[in-house]
């Protein structure tokens, strides 16, 4: 209801906008018709009538952005909310549970391990809120030293195979020549998180099977490419550049259970930026995977 409510809302301003320009252009055409002949007052009136026109567009689009964006950020809290009372329900439950009744050791082991994979889920979701908030702020890494950046992706596909209880067949992991030359100069923790990042997202969104590429080159002497590749849902063409912004969600692409913050992919960009790179998404259309690439500069050393 509050998403048709704001619809509604940005209808209402985009025609407010529209008769107002419209009727800014007919009083400029009028009045430039019955006062052709006095020429200072004609191009007065014509910067005026054009300086009303831009700040009825400007105000519209301010407005529509703001009512967007609120839109987002609602929609960022609700996915918050789950993320964290989901787990926080389930603990509570188990940890009952324990409390009123007489478990085996086996079930025992079992909600204890249960319990500790909603830990996680609830740390995760803390860190990608505590990031982001980071990003939001332009700065220089923290620390920058000279990384490994093939290992730190292998490091990462091992770790996100645990995470996801995944088989190592899950990933296609392809180095190109010169492996000695993968080395950039960044913070190693930040770049962990943007790799992080990319993997569980190509996770999340593969579906019931996944298949992931993971592809990393350096196709010239000043960059190091990682390339992470998903046979998943896919994204529109007009969405490919909104996935890198703060909060937001490709309407439709999510899976019933994929749940997410929508700041995944815009910690990426941030991270990118900070050590002089970028990102960038490539996608044949919905049914035909992602394709994401980073960036970065090649160690001078």
């Amino acid at each position: 209801m509050r998403i048709a409510s704001r619809r509604k809302t940005i209808a209402f301003f985009v025609v407010l906008g529209i008769c107002l320009v419209s009727l800014a252009v007919a009083l400029n055409v009028g009045w430039i018709i019955l006062n052709w002949r006095e020429g200072v007052l004609l191009f007065l009136g014509v910067v005026f009538f054009a300086a009303i026109i831009l700040g009825l567009i400007l105000n519209t689009g301010f407005l529509i952005r703001e009512i967007r964006l609120n839109e987002q950020h609602d929609s960022f809290i609700n996915a918050v909310t789950h993320e964290l009372k989901t787990p926080i329900t389930s603990i509570r439950l188990y940890l009952e549970t324990l409390q009123r009744r007489e478990v085996d050791e086996v079930q025992r082991q079992k909600f204890y391990r249960l319990m500790l994979l909603d830990i996680d889920r609830l740390r995760e979701t803390v860190e990608q809120v505590l990031k982001a908030g980071q990003a939001s702020y332009k700065r220089a890494p923290r620390e920058r030293t000279e990384v490994d950046f093939a290992s730190l992706v292998r490091e990462c596909m091992e770790l996100a195979c645990t995470r996801h209880h995944l088989q190592p067949d899950s990933f296609h992991y392809q180095e190109g020549r010169n492996g000695s030359g993968f080395k950039v100069q960044g913070d190693p923790e930040d770049l962990r998180t943007a790799v992080s990042n990319l993997l569980d997202n190509a996770i999340k969104y593969s579906g019931s099977h996944v298949d992931v590429s993971v592809q990393i080159e350096l196709p010239d002497e000043k960059r190091v490419v990682l390339r992470v590749r998903d046979r998943g849902v896919g994204i529109p063409a007009h969405d490919l550049k909104r996935v890198f912004k703060r909060f937001y969600r490709v309407p439709g692409r999510s899976l019933p259970q994929v749940k997410g913050t929508g700041l995944g992919l815009f910690i990426v960009r941030a991270i990118a930026r900070m050590h002089g790179g970028r990102v960038f998404a490539e996608s044949e259309g919905e049914g035909h995977g992602t394709t994401v690439t980073l960036e970065l500069p090649r160690s001078a050393a």
